[in-house]
């Protein structure tokens, strides 16, 4: 296992994984039942988004993109209201406006989730302006695929953070999919760190699927980034397990490349380490498997039995 901070809870970023996992197949299987709209997951990008999150502070601020559920969970927020948010009722986090897409949750720091492949990166340097005007502590956290990393919004963000000194820690979730697209055909290198350097940006590539490996790396690069306010690049190379949007049947996908990932699931990954290392039994093991259980039943029980927004909530907080 890779170093860690000695006060990280091994299983609890396993159960945290769980938990990402079991929301977003609630999610699969109520949207097959008409339950949910149609939306976008992240199976098997879990160790990612917790080992990311799990390095930050309260202080910072995460923007993020349209496969926020991972890190929205691993920042606490509260899976009965993200469901409810998802399902349109008012007890979601915005009040049912959102949807799954473009979720923001103040309280936690997470300043938004966005649908337009790169528009977070292209919002990133004004809140670490902000943060650095307002001589706030904390930093700022960018969440994007490789699909962004190919939009001119990236190159245009990496730029002004180098330029203006932005205290910025991007993180590109490398998961070989952009939409229907593999990154094969839509770029010319395999590692969306290799460009950072043009901008003379520090940048290291991890093992997206080993939540040590990510956290590890996340705590030194966040630490850099606090220490010298200048930006970095942490790549997590994982790979989505799903399809695009849900529902999708994956057709177009190489079977045997998604199985040779399968095969290195970030769960079952930590698990059989936990469990080699004795610090995982049986009984351990079913006690979180029947607590992330009854979190999602909870969770869904809540966001079903929340109302819709009334009919005078349509324009509120839209004009001023």
């Amino acid at each position: 296992m890779a170093p860690i901070h000695p006060e990280i809870d091994l299983c609890h970023l396993l159960e945290q994984m769980q938990l990402i996992r079991a929301y977003e197949e609630a999610i699969v299987t109520g949207s097959a039942a008409g339950k949910f709209p149609g939306t976008c997951t992240s199976v098997g990008q879990e160790a990612a988004a917790v080992g990311v999150v799990n390095a930050l502070s309260g202080d910072d601020l995460i923007l993020t993109n349209h496969r926020s559920a991972g890190h929205l969970l691993a920042r606490g927020a509260d899976p009965g209201r993200l469901l409810a948010e998802v399902m349109g009722r008012s007890s979601g986090y915005c009040k049912g406006r959102s949807g799954s897409l473009h979720i923001s949750v103040k309280e936690l720091g997470v300043v938004l989730t966005s649908t337009i492949v790169g528009a977070e990166l292209s919002l990133a340097p004004g809140v670490a302006l902000a943060q650095n005007m307002l001589e706030r502590a904390g930093i700022v956290v960018c969440f994007f695929g490789d699909g962004a990393a190919c939009e001119g919004s990236f190159h245009e963000s990496l730029n002004l953070a180098a330029l203006w000194n932005l205290p910025i820690l991007y993180v590109c979730e490398n998961n070989q999919w952009q939409a229907f697209v593999h990154r094969r055909e839509a770029m010319s290198r395999d590692h969306v760190a290799d460009w950072a350097a043009s901008y003379g940006i520090p940048a290291r590539t991890v093992d997206g699927n080993d939540v040590t490996a990510v956290l590890a790396a996340a705590q030194a690069a966040a630490g850099k980034v606090r220490e010298s306010r200048r930006p970095y690049l942490l790549e997590t190379y994982t790979y989505r397990t799903r399809g695009h949007f849900e529902p999708d049947d994956q057709a177009y996908i190489d079977q045997a490349e998604r199985q040779s990932w399968l095969n290195r699931d970030p769960i079952a990954l930590c698990r059989d380490r936990l469990v080699a290392d004795g610090c995982l039994s049986p009984g351990k093991q079913t006690e979180i498997a029947d607590r992330v259980a009854q979190r999602i039943a909870t969770a869904m029980a809540f966001a079903e039995s929340s109302p819709f927004p009334a009919a005078d909530e349509l324009t509120r907080d839209v004009y001023a």
